[in-house]
């Protein structure tokens, strides 16, 4: 069983910048995928990023390509989420997901975290 714990959400102004943090517990970590949700009120949980277990490949939502990045580092089983140039249509909950592979759709992860909110004011 993988536990997934987020941190670094938080308000910030448009064109500010934040890290999401994601520590994984349980499970062997460099063999999981990790993916990177959110949800904003009244829609649906969308994919933003994504990367495998060796941390050498990954992909982005178009919306955040540029601007997102998605790294992990396998000695502390944690991924991480870095964000900049943050925009007002950015602010959701932000979820961490493992999984058996990378991909894009939120049904290949089996496991997630309790989301952490991220607020971008205008």
């Amino acid at each position: 069983q993988v536990q997934l714990v987020e941190s670094g959400g938080g308000l910030v102004q448009a064109g500010g910048s934040l890290r999401l943090s994601c520590a994984a517990s349980g499970g062997t970590f460099s063999h999981y995928a990790m993916g990177w949700f959110r949800q904003a009120p009244g829609k649906e949980r969308e994919f933003v990023a994504t990367i495998v277990g060796s941390g050498f490949a990954k992909n982005y939502a178009d919306s955040v390509r540029g601007r997102f990045t998605i790294s992990r580092d396998n000695s502390k089983k944690t991924v991480y989420l870095q964000m900049k140039s943050l925009k007002p249509e950015d602010t959701a909950v932000y979820y961490c997901s493992s999984g058996p592979r990378s991909a894009t759709t939120a049904q290949e992860y089996p496991y997630w975290g309790q989301g952490t909110q991220v607020t971008v004011s205008s």
